[in-house]
């Protein structure tokens, strides 16, 4: 069996996917993508597929080291979620081959259903009881809120405050039995999350996410000391050579994204050396179908995991839905907060080719939003 085809699709509101076609007629999905710039990932994705079309797609491992290795220059998100979406693509090829699911071919499940969490703003804290109710409604007995907005180094009494009482209102709506995520998407500096974090110890988050930039990761075990708060981070690190000096630092949960830290191959060897550390994976997805197809079969098949994000709904995906380009929703159907065992070969989901073509011909040009500070300096979104 060879490849023959590759192609992408920039389809809305902010996905690339990729399609690998093989001359035995199987065809494999992957989402290569990093979020405001997936033209460039889909050029990267093009340069790839030279030494891609003509060879065999069931040497997964091989073509990881040499996607990753071959360039001399390596590492980085856009070549990271170039081979990660490629990666995704082969391990689908290779279950339909096999006529199993992916997670059968990585040691088979671990567990019957898979805990997701529902998304909430926070940012600015409109309808934030009625967004957690909504949640709850649905079904979810977790959700992850945004813990402010922009905040300076040094940051006020007030905005101290303000992050505490949102969290609070969150708390009081879900109550003690269900479970609360606090994200800073790395808004904080490593001096306001030291004053902040003792002070969300009452409401007792599963875990606080990203209270620093990755380029801090060097602070987490400072952080980790001054309170009883879970840390977690892992969204914007890309190997297991990024993870390996955060892994030791004491943080409670890693959050690696299959569509940026190498795919499946790589998430899943991120995960085995997370668990000598006593830490758990809690996986890094806010994007498409197949990125969250590629992320459960990882999930049911390693021993450590905590629970998985999803997009469906979420507040940055204006226009469409994640679930939108599927032929069958079922797979990724969510019953009291978990998603059950897919069991379809490959990826467990059936792209529906028409409606992905009938969106790349509009395509997207998604940027983040650009946030400046009071004086019109920059702030991290």
């Amino acid at each position: 069996m060879k490849i023959t085809k590759m192609e992408t699709f920039l389809v809305a509101p902010r996905f690339l996917f990729l399609r690998v076609e093989t001359d035995e007629g199987l065809v494999g999905w992957g989402e290569p993508i990093v979020e405001g710039r997936a033209a460039t990932v889909r050029a990267a994705v093009e340069e790839l597929s030279e030494y891609l079309i003509g060879s065999d797609p069931l040497r997964i491992e091989h073509h990881w080291q040499v996607l990753t290795k071959g360039g001399f220059y390596r590492g980085g998100p856009i070549l990271a979620s170039a081979v990660a979406g490629i990666d995704q693509a082969l391990w689908d090829i290779a279950g339909k081959f096999h006529g199993v699911p992916t997670h059968q071919l990585l040691g088979g499940a671990v567990r019957d259903r898979v805990r997701v969490y529902g998304w909430v703003g926070g940012d600015v804290p409109t309808d934030l009881v009625e967004q957690v109710q909504a949640q709850l409604e649905a079904g979810f007995t977790a959700v992850k809120m945004n813990a402010s907005g922009a905040t300076t180094p040094v940051d006020t009494l007030q905005t101290t405050k303000g992050i505490v009482a949102r969290a609070t209102l969150v708390r009081e709506v879900l109550g003690d039995q269900r479970d609360l995520a606090i994200d800073f998407h790395g808004r904080l500096s490593s001096a306001m999350a030291r004053r902040v974090l003792p002070e969300l110890e009452a409401v007792c988050p599963l875990f606080v996410e990203e209270p620093v930039l990755a380029e801090y990761s060097r602070d987490l075990g400072s952080l980790v000391g001054v309170s009883s708060v879970p840390l977690a981070t892992g969204e914007r690190l890309y190997s297991r050579w990024d993870f390996r000096d955060v892994l030791p630092t004491g943080i409670a949960v890693i959050q690696p994204d299959v569509s940026h830290a190498g795919g499946i191959s790589e998430l899943r060897r991120i995960a085995a050396m997370a668990e000598a550390w006593d830490v758990v994976v809690a996986p890094h997805c806010p994007l498409g179908p197949i990125s969250l197809a590629a992320s459960l079969q990882v999930s049911f098949a390693i021993p450590n995991f905590l629970i998985q994000e999803q997009a469906v709904t979420i507040h940055y995906n204006h226009g469409s839905d994640v679930l939108d380009y599927l032929v069958d929703r079922s797979p990724l159907r969510f019953e009291h907060g978990y998603v059950q065992r897919p069991l379809m070969p490959g990826l467990g989901v059936q792209v529906d080719e028409h409606a992905v073509r009938r969106a790349a011909e509009r395509g997207h040009r998604w940027r983040p939003p650009m946030w400046v500070h009071a004086d019109g300096s920059f702030a991290e979104w």
